[in-house]
């Protein structure tokens, strides 16, 4: 596979026809080279926005909502084309591509939905005769960062809710898997799109310094979203400060879910493996922690680990019911493994599983994980996740809160009323009762607090994330003043 820069809703090679490779993690074969942006690629993609917005910030809801309908029905008829990219660039199975574009479908909608949401309102005034009001106007240009783990629905979301709200974009792909970015751009651009309202830039790894630099500098880019890890993250938002520009960033993920002494220790477990180990593990809400009751912890893990042994491995471009497949790097094995040396070593004990071989790990349970071990605290994003045993609801929202994570959570228990009260003290940006860690809804407002990042995309709140407040009053044409 082959894929170029989009600008101008054109296909344009790199300057100097510069191309990067992505390459298979389990067997190094060739899977996608793309066009190598520059520092002028990243500014010609700028300026082709900025002046795309000036037009693009006019057109009605109507309008606005017509292409986003129109681009949800063309992203569904590429759910093939998509399955095949994700298999190949990052490793991941049917379900979760399919899912991917599921997602991606109903976001755009949903973000149809608030074409005529954007809304001001009247203000109470001391000045006779005066009308005071706030309206929302667009920003201007937004650069959207996004990784390759959720790439269908992360990059709808990165482009869909700044595009309705008026903005244009200028979308920084993912170098692991450009060409399923791709596939989202054309389906807007076959949607009716106008040229220039969103722009795509890939860049390889060892120029995204630069890149990054000239992009978030530009003049005309006026926000900043972006997804991905906590450290790179800290970055994006430092270099915007020295700027004075707002960022979103949704970062990264510890997450627990909680087994109360009273859970449905059956359903716990369902939702326990596919919050674990759907897509390897490796999505920003993976339950990387399950904080569980001592009282029920044995038969919880017993019942936990015969299900994990059951999942399916292998390579999804061949197995069709493959639901562990290759990391999305080999690094990753060297990685979990150095983790698990630490955890043995240290009191834990496997489960299930072990060590990986390169890109390749089995699902992976560590039990007795405690304090001090690095995988109780560091973020592992593979298929691999943790057991800590707890004595009662107080030790439990204390280990659930024992990280500089906040993104996602769960709780289970039979009381609903003690679960929810659990909830609401767990740090973290969404929480479900009886429910798993890995959940995402387009009418639910997404996003973390402490390391895992601020702001919210999906529901209301992106319309505050991507428009500009402004206050506006029409007053008497004679008035007095008392200077």
């Amino acid at each position: 596979m082959e894929t170029q820069l989009l600008i101008d809703n054109e296909a344009r090679a790199a300057t100097g026809q510069a191309t990067f490779e992505r390459r298979h993690p389990a067997t190094g074969e060739l899977v996608t080279r793309s066009a190598a942006a520059s520092v002028a690629d990243a500014t010609a993609a700028v300026e082709s926005a900025h002046a795309a917005f000036r037009k693009w910030r006019l057109t009605g809801p109507t309008e606005r909502r017509r292409v986003l309908l129109k681009a949800a029905d063309v992203l569904e008829s590429k759910t093939p084309a998509f399955i095949e990219a994700m298999a190949a660039e990052v490793g991941a199975s049917a379900l979760w591509a399919g899912f991917n574009v599921y997602l991606a479908a109903n976001l755009f909608r949903e973000a149809a939905s608030l074409a005529t949401q954007i809304q001001g309102e009247t203000i109470p005034t001391d000045k006779p005769g005066a009308m005071s009001m706030t309206v929302r106007q667009p920003a201007g240009v937004v650069l959207s960062i996004v990784p390759w783990n959720g790439p269908v629905v992360l990059a709808a979301r990165a482009i869909a809710y700044p595009i309705v709200c008026g903005n244009s974009v200028v979308f920084r792909a993912s170098e692991t898997s450009p060409r399923t970015h791709m596939l989202v751009a054309e389906a807007l651009v076959e949607a009716g799109l106008p040229a220039g309202v969103l722009n795509v830039l890939t860049n390889a790894p060892q120029d995204a310094p630069e890149v990054m630099d000239a992009l978030i500098a530009h003049k005309a880019v006026r926000r900043i979203n972006f997804t991905g890890s906590t450290r790179v993250g800290r970055i994006i938002a430092q270099k915007a400060a020295t700027h004075l520009k707002r960022c979103l960033l949704e970062l990264g993920g510890k997450s627990p879910l909680v087994v109360l002494d009273d859970a449905n220790i059956d359903e716990a477990v369902k939702a326990a493996v596919f919050g674990s180990f759907l897509y390897q593990g490796q999505i920003c809400m993976s339950t990387e922690r399950l904080v569980v009751d001592e009282s029920i912890a044995d038969e919880f893990v017993a019942k936990f680990a015969a299900r994990a042994k059951e999942l399916p491995a292998g390579d999804p471009r061949r197995e069709a019911m493959c639901v562990i497949g290759p990391m999305v790097a080999k690094e990753s094995g060297n990685r979990l493994n150095a983790m698990i040396d630490d955890a043995l070593a240290k009191g834990a004990t496997l489960a299930c599983g072990g060590r990986a071989d390169g890109a390749l790990m089995p699902a992976t349970i560590v039990d007795h994980v405690k304090p001090g071990m690095k995988i109780y605290d560091e973020e592992t994003f593979g298929p691999i996740t943790t057991i800590v045993r707890v004595r009662g609801v107080d030790e439990a929202i204390a280990v659930a809160n024992d990280t500089a994570y906040g993104l996602s959570a769960g709780v289970f228990g039979r009381d609903v009323n003690r679960a929810l009260a659990v909830a609401m003290e767990i740090e973290t940006g969404s929480c479900h009762v009886n429910g798993a860690t890995v959940q995402n809804e387009a009418q639910a407002p997404y996003g973390g607090t402490k390391d895992s990042g601020y702001g919210r995309f999906d529901g209301r709140a992106v319309i505050d994330e991507f428009t500009e407040l402004k206050w506006i009053t029409i007053e008497p044409s004679v008035q007095q003043y008392p200077v």
